[in-house]
């Protein structure tokens, strides 16, 4: 997890669903190894914004860049090879297999995915191993392992956020776009979520996420980055940008 952490940046964003602009004009570089929370109404443009990041649907106008990388009309396989990893709202996976199965699903360049190797295994019992060996590891690292055997759809909703974090961990990602991590669980499970993204931010991952619980917020983010109408209306630091009066009548009460 020690990988240098490339600059991803977007220049003047536009994004419209039927005739409603969901980004408008939307232009900023996240600053490397912060971790970035992005808060707003409900229809502000967030999710909107991490899907254009992961590649999930493409803007109308404008770029996005990962170093020299135009990430702007890329398929979301291609933005997950350049290390920019991506979890929902709504957790996906699939329930009838188990935790261990879901995470090694997500692992990228498995030896037995290509033709030949699948024919002659060359090189896939040492593929096979080494992937479970990096799966156990994440499993491990978010506290599911033992409940590695069970499937995915019998976890509790704040182990399925777990199991969410784990399977985007797999894919070796240095960027993680998060859409409401904290979402729905309890106060514990929250507290060891946002340990657990503490930990990866401290190792040399960079974060951005989507959050509507200020208090996780203002606990985890190093930048605030407020929107609303598709517009980025409030950046900087998070307990100066959440004193601001407008920001505390709209956003906070």
């Amino acid at each position: 997890m020690d990988r240098v952490i490339p600059t991803l940046r977007c220049e003047g964003l536009y994004k419209s669903f039927g005739g409603v602009r969901a980004l408008d004009a939307f232009s900023l570089q996240f600053p490397v190894g912060a971790s970035v929370g992005l808060i707003g109404p409900n229809g502000a443009g967030k999710t909107t914004l991490l899907n254009v990041l992961s590649g999930l649907i493409h803007p109308d106008r404008g770029h996005c860049y990962l170093e020299q990388h135009e990430l702007t009309r890329l398929a979301p396989y291609q933005i997950a090879e350049l290390g920019i990893g991506r979890t929902f709202q709504e957790v996906r996976f699939i329930s009838e297999l188990t935790v261990l199965e879901n995470v090694l699903l997500a692992r990228r360049h498995q030896r037995g995915e290509h033709l030949f190797n699948a024919f002659f295994r060359i090189g896939v019992a040492k593929g096979e191993t080494e992937n479970r060996t990096h799966a156990l590891n994440w499993i491990q690292f978010v506290g599911l392992e033992e409940v590695m055997n069970e499937l995915a759809g019998q976890l509790s909703y704040g182990q399925q956020k777990l199991l969410s974090l784990a399977s985007c961990l797999a894919l070796d990602s240095t960027i993680l776009l998060l859409d409401e991590p904290v979402a729905g669980v309890h106060p514990a499970m929250a507290e060891k979520i946002l340990d657990l993204l503490s930990k990866l931010r401290d190792a040399g991952k960079q974060i951005i996420f989507v959050e509507h619980d200020i208090a996780s917020v203002r606990k985890f983010a190093d930048l605030l980055v407020v929107m609303d109408q598709g517009k980025l209306i409030a950046c900087g630091d998070p307990k100066q940008v959440l004193e601001m009066p407008q920001i505390i009548d709209a956003y906070v009460g």
